[in-house]
């Protein structure tokens, strides 16, 4: 059989993100608990607000359509998103709009979101740990008709969270990426 290949992504590019870090920590356990992974980030797929006359006049831009087959070669899906006004990170947002627009042939549009398993994440400083963007992020995927695990995490009060190595230092923390890691591999390796 394949080794399980586990594709996490940040929906932050800001410098010292607690997003970014809950992604590489999240990365670290998906890699001990066996699974091969890439965490990339969406610096390296810029992509231009979503717009219906420029996708009709330009096409899908090429980024997406890599980003759309990065996701492809992939069993599962983590993403870590921050809360923006109670939402998703535009700059999530925008990545998932272009990439469901993708169609390559013998595909569906959107046929990426339909055979993977994705799992959610966020971060932040505040009680809620971002419950409300994950809300959001939830609906989003299963409006493009993703499989979205039913755990997620939600880190509160972030800015306390790691510790010098950017690893979550609270146990009960710890547990909960833990359960969330185990959840999406085994949904991925049903789906596989």
């Amino acid at each position: 059989m394949a080794a399980l290949k586990i594709l996490v992504i940040p929906g932050s590019l800001r410098s010292g993100s607690h997003n970014a870090k809950l992604a590489s920590a999240a990365a670290h356990e998906f890699a001990l608990a066996g699974a091969e992974v890439t965490r990339i980030s969406l610096a390296d797929f810029p992509l231009p607000i979503y717009d219906g006359d420029l996708q009709n006049k330009s096409g899908v831009p090429k980024h997406a359509v890599n980003l759309k087959r990065m996701m492809g070669a992939h069993h599962g899906v983590l993403l870590v998103s921050p809360e923006y006004n109670a939402s998703v990170s535009p700059l999530l947002k925008n990545a998932i709009d272009w990439v469901s627009r993708v169609q390559d042939p013998h595909e569906t549009r959107g046929q990426v979101f339909r055979e993977r398993p994705f799992a959610i994440a966020a971060a932040s400083e505040s009680r809620l740990g971002g419950t409300r963007g994950l809300a959001a992020l939830r609906l989003i995927l299963t409006a493009c008709h993703a499989s979205v695990v039913p755990s997620q995490l939600a880190l509160s009060f972030a800015n306390e969270a790691y510790d010098d190595m950017d690893r979550l230092k609270h146990p009960a923390d710890s547990e909960a990426l833990s359960a969330l890691v185990r959840q999406l591999i085994d949904i991925s390796q049903r789906m596989m």
